[in-house]
């Protein structure tokens, strides 16, 4: 095991090569003005006309290998005090836009858009991204691990669409203050990415190899600035809210609770690349509600994070590690709990160095004696080669006054949990080679040895071949209070190969095989369990896509188990248990009004049993202002005594008004049989001004039978973003 690990890191480190930028040829000049510009989508200012425009763009997908049909016109200038950008989307078939809805931070994949990519540092790692789509509504986030947005992110910045007969035009202006940038920098990494649906052409300006997503930075081209952007001076932002809030539970009957609260965020730049985000006595009500799933699974299950202070610019420390590896995960924190008041601070140090460094306290719980919490958690990263880095993380939870061993009949939570990690990203310069390599170690009271976890990918992705091989290795007293480990003491290795063709006509536009095999050991290297799944992807030409699939299970069950996890009883520890399950699943095209998608799953289950599962959505768009979805999913089980036969349904409508690119409605009901809950969420969202949002939520949750109300909550959240 040795052998292979240090063959493994010898190779991944080898592969890491400097090399020169893709597109540096591509270059789109920009230069001041004077003129007002009226952000209207009415490309009737002077300077327009003068500006250099950047127009021939290559197509993506279908195909990589050509120059786009549907023509796109982009130019740009900038102010004092704002980047100005106008982009001209030429239609070439008849018929409306096709557009999801009026929401913000749209479905890329479902929705008429233009988006522009900036690498305001030219690292080919970090970035920002900017669009609307064909109706207006806008889209905008944080770009990091050189092509992945983090949607969260939200700023001020304005922007306009005008539909015209034969084009839609988009206008925009960014200022200053929202990017992050090196003062004194004359050329930037820019990119613009077009989607039509009514031809399923996806194009760029600065042509990008269709396995990768036109936000890739490996790949962008150059912005060149007849002088280098104007400093950004002072740059405070402050952000009260105010909440009133009624609640009432009546299963158990409790008095109706009402109370008010107000909080302050506020953002500081403490240079033109770093930022200090603030937070006092912050309040989450107007959250939606987590999607609900029915939970058959040994351990424990995945919910994101969706509170918007732990995702913005949050990428370096929640996305540290692999997705069943991560030393930190936000939910740990304040959930149930208040936080009293917390800090981050984040950006970059300079061209190479990147940190971001948090900090949040939690108020002490009386009725549950838990005390009051302190979460830090600390991560710094160092640009290597063309884009790869080297990033370190500390995490450390501290509870005050916490004496377990003074009073015995206080519970046991823990006085401190910390973990120490380092990771390795790879990224080729061409992004065909990417991979990592991590180690973590976490420190208890008490606890010392086995609390070790290593573990590494390295992936070859091009246009026909994907590649990847993993493994992770956990010791079982690795410990991860603020982290997401669910399985800990084992050995995993994972091989993945997936190979893709290209029909040159008929209705297919690609379609390959793709194996991913699974296999878990023991530390002596005794196999505990393994999943082995064979599909076929077929990837039609109007986008819809069919998977067939056939899966190879085999648990030997390392604790107690329920398989239905309704309570009725418990596989023994060390059974053993061997299944086959055959399936597909079918995504209809997204151009449609009319979507729907499809997921089937027979075979065999936990002792000798069987399951089935059916699960599905459909969905319909009144564009742009109604969007109705329905999901359900079906698992019946088969077992014998003492579960036997186990139904459980669970169905959630969902209904989106976007009345305009400002006011929202969105209610969503969940019935989950396995839970015997059904949850209502309602939540009317106004942006009155740019950030600036008022809130009005409801909840409701129910028993199923007998039908009785659980709980009920309405809350109403008013916050303002004022610039000082």
């Amino acid at each position: 095991m040795k052998k292979i690990l240090l063959t493994f890191c010898g190779f991944i480190l080898c592969v890491a090569v400097v090399a020169q930028k893709k597109n540096a040829s591509f270059k789109l000049h920009i230069n001041s003005t004077a003129e007002v510009i009226n952000i209207d989508g009415i490309a009737d200012e002077l300077l327009w006309k003068n500006a250099e425009v950047a127009h021939r763009f290559y197509m993506v997908t279908p195909m990589d290998t050509s120059m786009a049909k549907v023509k796109t016109e982009v130019s740009m200038a900038y102010d004092k005090n704002n980047l100005y950008l106008l982009a001209i989307c030429y239609k070439l078939l008849p018929g409306p836009e096709m557009v999801e809805s009026l929401r913000r931070d749209f479905t890329f994949q479902k929705n008429d858009n233009f988006i522009m990519f900036l690498d305001t540092f030219e690292d080919q790692t970090n970035g920002f991204a900017f669009g609307a789509n064909a109706a207006g509504a806008q889209w905008d986030g944080l770009i990091y691990e050189g092509g992945k947005v983090d949607l969260n992110w939200d700023n001020k910045w304005v922007s306009a669409v005008k539909d015209y007969q034969d084009r839609w035009v988009l206008e925009m202006a960014i200022p200053f203050k929202t990017l992050r940038y090196k003062n004194g920098i004359s050329n930037w990494g820019i990119n613009f990415s077009r989607n039509d649906l009514k031809t399923t052409e996806k194009s760029s300006w600065a042509p990008i190899p269709r396995q990768f997503p036109t936000a890739s930075l490996a790949y962008t081209g150059v912005l060149a600035w007849d002088a280098p952007p104007p400093a950004q001076g002072e740059n405070i932002s402050l952000i009260p809210y105010f909440l009133a809030g009624n609640s009432k539970s009546y299963y158990p009957a409790l008095p109706r609770d009402f109370k008010t609260q107000v909080g302050l965020d506020a953002k500081v730049a403490v240079t033109s690349s770093l930022s200090l985000d603030l937070t006092v006595n912050p309040d989450f009500s107007q959250v939606e509600a987590d999607k609900q799933i029915t939970n058959l699974d040994r351990y424990e299950l995945f919910y994101p994070e969706r509170r918007q202070f732990f995702l913005e610019n949050g990428d370096q420390i929640n996305n540290f590690g692999y997705p069943a590896l991560r030393p930190f995960f936000s939910r740990r924190i304040g959930l149930g709990v208040p936080i009293k008041y917390g800090g981050r601070l984040s950006g970059k140090l300079n061209r190479n160095w990147r940190i971001t460094a948090m900090d949040m306290q939690t108020s002490e719980q009386e009725k549950t004696r838990l005390p009051g919490q302190n979460f830090a958690v600390m991560a710094l990263q160092k640009k290597i080669f063309s884009r790869s880095n080297i990033g370190l993380i500390f995490v450390n939870m501290q509870s005050s006054n916490q004496h377990p061993e003074k009073d015995s009949t206080l519970p046991a939570y823990s006085l401190y949990n910390r973990n120490i990690g380092l990771e390795y990203n790879l990224a080729s310069s061409n992004n065909l080679w990417t991979g990592k390599l991590l180690a973590l170690k976490s420190f208890n009271p008490g606890k010392n040895g086995n609390d070790f976890v290593h573990a590494g990918n390295l992936q070859y992705a091009s246009k026909r071949w994907l590649i990847n091989g993993a493994y992770e290795s956990t010791g079982k007293n690795f410990t991860a209070e603020v982290g997401y480990i669910p399985r800990k003491g084992y050995i995993r290795l994972n091989p993945q190969i997936a190979y893709t063709f290209f029909p040159r006509k008929g209705t297919v536009l690609t379609h390959g095989p793709q194996l991913n095999i699974s296999y878990y050991y023991n530390k002596r290297f005794n196999k505990t369990d393994y999943e082995n799944t064979l599909s076929y992807l077929v990837t039609f030409r109007n986008k819809a896509t069919l998977v067939p699939v056939i899966m190879d299970d085999y648990v030997k069950l390392l604790f107690r188990f329920d398989p239905t996890n309704s309570g009725k009883d418990s596989l023994k520890t060390g059974s053993e248990h061997h299944w086959k399950t055959i399936g597909a699943d079918f995504i209809s095209q997204p151009q449609k009004l009319f979507t729907y998608g499809v997921a089937v799953r027979t075979g065999g289950y936990y002792n000798n049993g069987n399951k089935v599962s059916l699960s599905g959505s459909l969905g319909y768009r009144f564009q742009p202002v109604v969007n109705i979805t329905i999901t359900a999913t079906y698992n019946k089980l088969s077992l014998a005594a003492p579960w036997n036969q186990n139904a459980f349904w669970l169905v959630g409508p969902k209904v989106d008004l976007t009345l305009t690119n400002k006011l929202y409605f969105t209610a969503y009901l969940q019935y989950n049989e396995q839970l015997k809950n059904t949850n209502l969420n309602a939540r009317l969202q106004w942006r009155y001004k740019p950030a600036s949002d008022l809130f009005l939520v409801y909840t409701d949750n129910y028993l199923n039978a007998p039908f009785f109300i659980r709980n009920r909550v309405v809350s109403l959240k008013f916050n303002y973003w004022w610039n000082l």
